[in-house]
């Protein structure tokens, strides 16, 4: 059975994709970096499904637990053929004259380094120049890239556009060697990410402000991440689904 690695797989946009790659077929590594009791629960949900799937735990911002979680992935039966780089961090919200260093360290070391070193481990499991039987990659970036984020996440923003960056240059990169790297741009959706930034009632507050005047639901942008892991998205590459209700 091959393998799915979902990061940040105890939660919101992770967790929904973990449950739906399962009942594609795969065996997934539900990442967590604290979270175990949740990514237990995704795990046990998968298995009251039939799936399979397992709990793993890093920090994606730590070089060395990226390492080891992957070195812990070779052990498992099966290929790693599809990584979801869903991991991702925000703060309080704030305007850029209020940033200090340390967040934005946190924030990209997170949401970029960490991305950035999932990649290339994944890369050198799935590449054919390797020996791999290729595979997909889709980062979970944001609407935020796009649309900066003023006054409230404006260090997240940037982060995900460097993440659309990565995006861009590794399809590029390893498009002659079996895989595919692509993104999903999410807008509002319901998570508790929200609460993470101090407002956890955001979706509601902007939704009417939207083309399709409502927040997104986690299952929404799992389908599309799901859509780039498959078959159907055969000759997609270096693309991007913004799923942000017309935002």
């Amino acid at each position: 059975m091959d393998l799915a690695l979902v990061t940040g797989g105890s939660r919101g946009i992770g967790r929904a994709t973990a449950l739906m790659l399962a009942q594609a077929g795969y065996r997934v590594a539900v990442n967590y970096r604290q979270r175990i009791t949740e990514a237990e629960q995704v795990v046990a949900e998968i298995a009251a499904l039939g799936g399979s799937a397992f709990a793993i735990q890093a920090d994606i911002a730590i070089e060395a637990e990226v390492v080891r979680m992957f070195q812990q992935l070779d052990q498992q039966a099966g290929n790693l053929r599809v990584l979801v780089n869903n991991a991702g961090i925000l703060f309080t919200q704030c305007r850029v004259e209020d940033l200090d260093a340390e967040r934005i360290q946190r924030v990209f070391a997170t949401n970029v380094t960490g991305t950035f070193i999932c990649c290339r481990e994944a890369v050198k499991r799935m590449s054919t120049a390797h020996g791999g039987q290729g595979g997909s990659i889709i980062n979970v970036s944001s609407a935020a890239a796009r649309l900066g984020a003023p006054g409230e996440y404006v260090d997240y923003a940037a982060s995900k556009g460097a993440m659309d960056t990565l995006t861009k240059g590794l399809s590029l990169e390893v498009a002659a060697q079996g895989i595919r790297v692509n993104s999903v741009r999410p807008g509002l959706i319901y998570t508790e990410m929200h609460a993470d930034g101090g407002e956890p009632g955001r979706v509601d507050r902007v939704a009417r402000s939207l083309p399709m005047q409502r927040g997104g639901q986690a299952e929404e942008i799992a389908a599309a991440i799901i859509w780039l892991a498959s078959d159907a998205a055969s000759y997609v590459t270096g693309t991007f689904i913004d799923a942000a209700g017309g935002r």
